[in-house]
């Protein structure tokens, strides 16, 4: 391989500029390529960043020598094929979530990536690099909690009309996959099952209040969830909120609960209150700086970790810290979620 990874990126939409000030900040990798359907888009950040390559046909990119790694930035449903072919171009992938917008999508990228284990393919779930989400999770393990009760998680937001029709693909079935289960809330959905080791079963449903005649899916949804160690949960979402932005990771045990709200510890309460101050200590120090100026703020700062960690497993042949196959399963929670609502039962995750 080349000195530097050289990177590529496909789809020039909202999360471009993300991925694109992070490869650049990182020693090790270079970006060569970016590519979108609409060209003039490409081109502008090409001209803005200093990218030497643009295409409207990712395939053009694949085939070029200058490439080793892709991150994936399109839409939902074109997520599975455009990975699928960069891995048969031999290339690594990074790719945005949702994994794919439906399950027999994700099961033929994920048995493509099987025929090529020697190329790393990554799913975006910048939240697993949040100090305070690594910090529950490692609460979660080592007992500190004791019998764990509960583990909920609230995503409370606003899309508008607006949002939903300055892209076709948004909030349908067919391209998007869903609506706010599938692009906002997935991301602390992540969260919650990968701290608490993953979601067994779940019974849900799911309404459109707020966007009908708008999209053709929800805006709000709901589910008890019953994780793989038996403890319980609840799951709610919307994005038909009068509140831009809000999420919250909670969890209670027999000896204690805590609150993570936007990212910040909110509330931590224990029955041992010398414990309780040190935890508080310990959260006190998960602080983060603002690496990357693109995104929105409810990104959080996480992006550049896993971008990092991306190319660090390229140039030493390790594996990701968070492999699609793992990365896969919020997906799966959210496909269980809409088949429950079908069903009117419990589903078990991944069945």
């Amino acid at each position: 391989m080349a000195e530097n990874v050289r990177c590529g990126i496909i789809g020039c939409g909202v999360i471009a500029p993300t991925h694109i000030e992070c490869y650049e900040k990182i020693d090790g990798a270079k970006l060569t390529w970016l590519c979108d359907i609409d060209l003039p888009k490409a081109k502008a950040l090409a001209e803005k960043y200093g990218v030497p390559n643009v295409t409207s046909d990712y395939r053009e990119m694949l085939a070029a020598a200058d490439l080793d790694a892709v991150s994936v930035c399109t839409d939902h449903a074109s997520h599975s094929p455009i990975s699928i072919d960069c891995l048969k171009a031999g290339k690594h992938v990074l790719c945005e979530k949702a994994l794919s917008s439906d399950r027999s999508k994700l099961d033929a990228m994920l048995a493509e990536h099987g025929k090529h284990p020697g190329l790393i393919f990554s799913g975006v779930f910048q939240h697993r690099f949040d100090p305070p989400v690594r910090l529950l999770k490692e609460l979660i393990e080592d007992g500190t909690f004791g019998t764990i009760l509960t583990a909920d998680v609230i995503v409370r937001c606003l899309r508008t009309n607006e949002y939903y029709n300055s892209a076709n693909w948004r909030g349908t079935w067919a391209e998007e996959g869903g609506a706010v289960l599938i692009n906002q809330a997935i991301h602390y959905i992540d969260a919650i099952s990968w701290a608490m080791g993953g979601v067994d079963e779940l019974v849900g449903t799911h309404a459109n209040f707020t966007h009908q005649n708008i999209i053709e899916v929800e805006d709000t949804a709901v589910a008890a969830l019953r994780f793989k160690s038996g403890a319980l949960g609840v799951l709610q979402a919307t994005c038909a909120s009068n509140i831009k932005w809000e999420c919250s990771l909670e969890v209670h045990g027999s000896k204690g609960g805590i609150e993570i709200r936007n990212d910040n510890l909110f509330k931590l309460e224990f029955a041992d209150k010398g414990q309780e101050e040190k935890l508080r200590a310990r959260f006190d120090h998960c602080h983060q700086d603002r690496i990357v100026e693109a995104g929105a703020g409810h990104y959080g700062f996480g992006h550049f970790a896993q971008i990092c960690d991306f190319v660090e497993a390229i140039k030493t042949e390790r594996k990701p810290f968070v492999e699609a196959a793992s990365a896969r399963h919020a997906a799966d929670i959210v496909f269980a979620l809409y088949k429950s609502e079908k069903e009117r039962g419990w589903v078990k995750v991944g069945g």
